[in-house]
């Protein structure tokens, strides 16, 4: 039996029977494996320690330290290497056991040189294909690595940081800001920070589904649960077993769902419509809202022992009004992504679009910028998007700007001196309205002045 192509591997042989060890190693490495052998358990370990292996084959029963603990060292050392069992009838029991804690399969005596090559084949096909998924997985992750997309904004720099802090934990995070802002962004990039990195994540838009099939979206159903149910249905939270369920506009929770929500975060069990039997479920919370939901509480439109269980960890996400400075590196992130999408090569924006693109006020946040940059990327003819690429509205607004020089640093100054000129014009002067209306610090506020030289500002 030839190796098939395409599945290589580093394999270790333990056993303390020589004639079943070696044997082993001759016929693997005739296939085309490199393969090693270890006399017994504690040389299997010693060897697990120093090298790395897709495949650990082990007799269950040696003396010594015997192939459970092998099994269990693997685990410890190695969580990615696969272990297969040797054991003799008699043993089949305690072999269940351990794929119950973490084997892969077992094989009995007497050995047949078939059907190890076929299980350690099958084994090896399994390991790539997972270590491809999972690579899949990283991909699709790094589309939303904040890093890249805002390295120019000290505001979601903060937010990354605390995104490092906070991912790699199981705590339950609250995104806030308005709408357009990226808090999917932000929850993917959580994701991407854990260990459940590999786990789905599950994405759901609490204020689109009617809330009369939310509770069974979320939690499932027992065929007959109510007119309609003719089969049962695995709610999302066992769909995202092990992964992370993310729930968009946690402010539209109907009241029902959310006791539902609060006992599924406290007891980590949730109840299908229909049944009595509770189901444990391991699945990590992240929650977003554009509203204010201390507010929500405070008007009893919200449970507040749930508020304080969703947002163990809060992160708000700042409009792009007030992040200027990282529509530069947001431009460049959209146009590249889009190329891929179009089929397009735009090379970027001239300086006159990108002088138009940082003083709009995006209302709509970045979303808003995407869609502008795609339709400019679909009516645009050249290698740079020009103003005339871009929609009527955002062209007249182009035509109160001041002419300032194409220096970037200069035109940000330039137009953030603007709009806060505006904002405390709006508020006669109360800088202390200004400061919270554009997100700032009251000393911020006063030491933005000062740089921009803002007169009249009292």
């Amino acid at each position: 039996m030839n190796q098939p192509h395409g599945v290589s591997g580093r394999i270790l042989i333990a056993d303390d029977e020589a004639s079943i060890r070696d044997g082993l190693v001759d016929v693997l490495t005739d296939e085309g494996y490199d393969v090693a052998g270890a006399a017994d358990g504690a040389a299997a370990i010693a060897a697990i320690e120093q090298c790395s292996y897709d495949v650990v084959v082990t007799d269950l029963r040696m003396p010594g330290v015997d192939g459970l603990e092998v099994l269990r060292r693997v685990r410890e050392l190695s969580p990615q290497t696969l272990v297969l069992l040797i054991t003799a009838y008699a043993s089949v029991e305690t072999a269940v056991e351990a794929l119950r804690n973490g084997a892969h399969d077992y094989i009995l005596k007497p050995l047949i040189v078939e059907d190890v090559l076929s299980k350690i084949h099958r084994l090896l096909e399994y390991r790539r294909l997972a270590w491809e998924t999972q690579m899949l997985r990283r991909e699709i992750a790094s589309r939303y690595d904040l890093e890249q997309m805002v390295i120019r904004s000290p505001a979601m720099r903060e937010i990354f940081a605390v995104i490092q802090k906070v991912g790699p934990t199981n705590s339950t995070v609250l995104i806030t800001g308005e709408s357009g802002v990226g808090k999917e962004v932000v929850a993917r990039a959580l994701h991407a920070f854990s260990s459940r990195r590999d786990k789905l994540f599950l994405p759901v838009n609490c204020g689109a589904i009617p809330e009369n099939l939310l509770e069974s979206e979320l939690f499932g159903h027992a065929r007959g649960a109510f007119t309609g149910a003719a089969a049962s249905h695995e709610g999302l939270f066992q769909r995202a077993r092990g992964g992370t369920i993310f729930l968009d506009e946690i402010g539209d929770l109907p009241a029902t769902v959310q006791v539902k929500l609060l006992r599924a975060i406290e007891t980590r069990e949730i109840l299908a419509l229909g049944t009595n039997t509770p189901v444990m479920t391991d699945v990590r919370i992240i929650d977003a809202t554009n509203r204010n939901l201390q507010q929500a509480v405070s008007e009893g439109k919200f449970r507040e022992d749930l508020f304080y269980r969703l947002n163990v960890v809060g992160i708000e996400v700042p409009p792009l009004r007030h992040q200027r400075e990282a529509i530069p590196a947001l431009v460049e992130y959209l146009i590249r992504r889009h190329n891929a999408e179009l089929k397009k090569s735009y090379r970027g924006v001239d300086n006159a679009t990108m002088r138009i693109l940082i003083a709009h006020s995006w209302p709509g946040n970045i979303r808003e910028l995407d869609n502008v940059i795609e339709r400019a990327m679909i009516l645009g003819n050249g290698e740079w998007i020009t103003p005339a690429d871009l929609p009527p509205a955002i062209r007249q607004d182009a035509e109160s700007l001041p002419v300032v020089a194409d220096n970037l640093k200069e035109a940000i100054h330039a137009y953030e001196k603007i709009h806060i000129e505006n904002v405390l014009r709006r508020v006669s002067g109360d800088k202390r309205k200004a400061a919270a209306l554009l997100g700032l610090g009251l000393s911020s506020l006063y030491r933005k002045i000062e740089e921009l030289e803002i007169k009249n500002s009292s």
